[in-house]
């Protein structure tokens, strides 16, 4: 071979191979918290389903996890792009789209995560609505921004003629561990708590415990618990990123909803817990097998809510303006 020729042929193959590494190194840089919310993820990257469907898209990724501590640190790392996509409850979502929105750093929901249903959970039998709460109860939640402050008004509104406030002075924000131990022992006043799964199954177990509502009733359907979004700047770096990670993680919901044992393990092999055992979270993924995959709802519900009492300016009128377009082909609300 001449000397040229070679030397043309040994920087082609330098350039394909570092194309071929730079795109096998490619991360797909996902922003976490913690919770059972999380499980499609842990199963879609333990069982290397992002990679699976990524590859049918043409595209090489591997996931990485960012623990990122609440909401407002999370709109902060995607808009830095020190995340590709994070997790957010639906108002925290509209929030930073409506902040975003017509910018190059406009944020759309590129999938679901879990539509688990979120209970308001009471200590005492005389309390059946939310009229039944006296003045000095006090009802607890993780957080006081958490998506349950949210149906905690939405309900208020329907039942004390627009009052969406009317018990948020009684709120007080505790741990879900804390918040079983109080309504267990009636300490501090606490009368109820708006727990999520796995808290809110475990305590219904107890028939000194009661349902007075939950997500479901307050919406009249489903919602979404949490949403991945991304910015349509980093979407169309890789056009075909959505629908990989729709693929992921509805199939990663199958395996939940088929293998809840197997989703049990990962869970705990990702989240290591001294309150739960595989049996337990096995149960409970059994009751919640339907409310694991893509699919969006109740952000239609959020962002009506949101736009009368001042959150939005300019609240979306339909749920599929806010979503990437293979998002908006599918069921959602």
């Amino acid at each position: 071979m001449p000397q040229r020729a070679r030397l043309l042929f040994l920087t082609l193959v330098a350039v394909f191979t570092a194309a071929s590494a730079s795109a096998q190194q490619q991360p797909l840089r996902i922003g976490m918290g913690n919770g059972i919310a999380f499980l499609p993820i842990y199963v879609a990257t333990e069982l290397k389903l992002f990679e699976k469907h990524a590859k049918a898209e043409g595209l090489a990724v591997k996931p990485v996890f960012r623990r990122v501590a609440n909401s407002a640190a999370m709109q902060e790392a995607l808009l830095s792009g020190a995340v590709d996509v994070a997790p957010f409850g639906v108002s925290g979502f509209l929030l930073t789209r409506e902040k975003t929105r017509a910018t190059p750093q406009e944020t759309v929901a590129l999938s679901g995560l879990t539509t688990m249903p979120l209970v308001l959970v009471s200590n005492r039998a005389d309390v059946k609505s939310l009229a039944d709460f006296k003045p000095k109860d006090r009802i607890s939640m993780p957080l006081l921004s958490a998506p349950q402050m949210y149906f905690l008004r939405m309900q208020s509104e329907k039942s004390f003629g627009g009052e969406a406030d009317k018990l948020s002075g009684q709120v007080i924000a505790l741990p879900h561990a804390q918040a079983v131990e109080a309504l267990e022992e009636r300490r501090d006043g606490v009368a109820a708590h708006f727990a999520s799964p796995p808290f809110s199954e475990m305590l219904l177990k107890d028939r000194k415990f009661r349902k007075v509502l939950s997500s479901t009733d307050v919406i009249g359907g489903k919602a979404s618990f949490l949403v991945l979004a991304a910015t349509k700047r980093s979407l169309a770096a890789r056009p075909k990123l959505g629908q990989a990670i729709i693929k992921a993680l509805d199939e990663a919901a199958e395996i939940i909803r088929k293998e809840p044992r197997k989703a049990a393990q990962i869970f705990l092999k990702f989240e290591p817990s001294r309150s739960l055992d595989v049996k337990t979270l096995e149960a409970v993924l059994h009751d919640l097998k339907d409310d694991f995959g893509s699919e969006v709802h109740g952000i239609e519900a959020y962002a009506g809510f949101m736009g009368r009492h001042g959150k939005l300016k300019e609240p979306p009128k339909s749920w599929k303006d806010v979503v990437i377009p293979q998002l908006a082909a599918m069921p959602g609300s």
